[in-house]
């Protein structure tokens, strides 16, 4: 793994229950172990569930031209994505110690708003994954990517905590 890592975590919508910011904040604050974590918040364009399908695409593509403004023309992109890759802990772990390689010390994570992501951010992305086929809101999906990301620190440093 490279040393001094950052992982871009670039959302759409703010967390707003206050047990689920804390519990990001301790994921955060154990992966700085590892790594330096930074959280990026796109504003939710969502709009109603009454919404024609080509309002939902424009937000979808609105929300994405925002998310892009945050990305690095370096930075390895891998997109949340329910169609992505999934892996077992180990695999994942393995999986983002060789993004590590293959992005130098700049990986980017990208989890879309309630719409899901535009095909211009998957086609930006390097990699799509999936943590399930279930749908997760995505102030949670943080979280979960957050706890599956630290666990996979312990297992590439084969350090006590993933069983």
């Amino acid at each position: 793994m490279v040393d001094k890592v950052t992982i871009n975590i670039i959302s759409v919508g703010k967390i707003k229950e206050n047990a689920l910011k804390n519990l990001i904040h301790e994921y955060e604050k154990r992966i700085s172990k590892f790594a330096k974590v930074v959280t990026i918040e796109i504003k939710d364009l969502a709009s109603e569930n009454s919404a024609s399908e080509a309002e939902k695409l424009t937000v979808i593509e609105e929300e994405g031209k925002l998310i892009l403004s945050k990305i690095g023309l370096r930075d390895y992109v891998i997109a949340l994505a329910i169609e992505g890759e999934t892996f077992t802990s180990e695999e994942y772990a393995s999986f983002l110690d060789k993004s590590f390689v293959k992005g130098g010390a700049k990986l980017s994570f990208i989890i879309g708003g309630s719409l899901g992501l535009s095909e211009t951010i998957k086609k930006r992305a390097n990699a799509l994954i999936s943590f399930s086929t279930m749908t997760f809101p995505h102030q949670l999906m943080k979280l979960i990517l957050l706890e599956q990301t630290y666990r996979a620190f312990k297992i590439i440093s084969n350090e006590p905590y993933h069983k």
